[in-house]
């Protein structure tokens, strides 16, 4: 790739990054709606639990599955 074509596209993808970042609207979290009903936060166990935890035991099994029931044959 030449400079020009790599000039052009990192001039795209800040422009495009750019207008997103500018026409996106804030998330205005501390402003509640009407209807809003959160529930009680979680504490930093649980959060870790969920957000960390899970995921990696979620990928141990989905990998000792695909292991256990592979039917390709070994190779020596």
């Amino acid at each position: 790739m030449d400079k020009k074509n790599a000039m052009r596209a990192g001039v795209v993808a800040a422009g495009t990054t750019l207008m997103m970042l500018l026409m996106s609207a804030p998330a205005l979290a501390l402003t509640p709606d009407d209807g809003d009903d959160p529930g009680p936060g979680l504490s930093v166990m649980e959060t870790l639990g969920l957000y960390v935890i899970a995921p990696i035991v979620l990928f141990v099994v989905i990998t000792g599955l695909v292991m256990v029931l592979d039917k390709s044959k070994k190779q020596v």
